[in-house]
């Protein structure tokens, strides 16, 4: 009998998650700023930052300012547990051998900091094979998911901290043959050379996107563009999804 008490006893939580009428969680401790809000920085655990070795030769992560240290995803998914959420909604802008757009949208609930009011806030990233690195670089669309998620949640909480996910093997100095080719991934990454190429495929001109532009009132002052640079890029990636679903020719119907 004792031993089926104690098995018992491990199905039941040492803590029932509960939140008061200020949409904070009870039974945990945060920091304020002076202004009243939570200061969700100081919500981080230590467990989940490191030094950016880009940046310091420091291991001490208590001595090294913000923009030295990288948070890892178990704290972004912490941080986003302890501030609460209802829904978490992923959207493949684009999506090729060599680049990746996503968006990551949260609904938050509601506390005093947001007046009781349910919150919905979204932020966007890329991935490509020039600012990934190691097994990142196969698997692009995830990548992105990852860092759209992070963003998301800086953003939303001003946690000005950059992720692990978002950081890019950068080097300080690139031969003069690597810089090229670094060039030329970049310009294959440009979601107006994706657009122009999209375009070609399917024997759309430019004055066929910019009539379509004016048409559906896409933008503002469609009248002005004059190269494809001009187009937000946001827009850029929306006239590629709608490029694919077209057969050649028929950019007018």
């Amino acid at each position: 009998m004792a031993a089926k008490t104690k098995q018992t006893d491990k199905a039941i939580p040492p803590m029932i998650i509960k939140r008061n009428e200020y949409g904070l969680m009870q039974g945990l401790n945060y920091a304020y700023q002076e202004n009243g809000l939570v200061d969700w920085r100081k919500m981080i655990k230590t467990e989940f930052l490191v030094p950016n070795r880009q940046r310091t030769q420091e291991t001490d992560v208590s001595q090294l300012q913000d923009r030295d240290l990288i948070i890892l995803l178990g704290g972004i998914k912490d941080l986003s547990q302890i501030r609460g959420f209802t829904e978490v909604r992923y959207d493949v802008k684009f999506a090729s051998s060599e680049y990746a757009a996503a968006s990551c949208t949260i609904k938050w609930t509601p506390n005093y900091e947001t007046e009781g009011k349910e919150v919905v806030f979204q932020s966007m990233s890329s991935a490509t094979t020039d600012n990934t690195n190691g097994f990142g670089k196969l698997y692009l669309v995830e990548m992105a998911e990852n860092r759209s998620f992070c963003r998301c949640v800086r953003n939303f909480l001003k946690v000005n901290i950059v992720s692990w996910d978002e950081m890019s093997d950068a080097s300080s100095s690139v031969p003069v043959s690597q810089a090229i080719t670094k060039q030329k991934k970049s310009s294959l990454a440009n979601p107006s050379f994706l657009l122009a190429k999209k375009m070609k495929e399917k024997g759309v001109s430019f004055e066929d996107v910019k009539s379509k532009i004016a048409r559906e009132s896409m933008m503002d002052s469609p009248e002005d563009l004059t190269e494809l640079e001009d187009i937000p890029k946001s827009l850029t990636f929306k006239l590629i999804e709608r490029m694919n679903k077209i057969t050649p020719n028929a950019a007018n119907k």
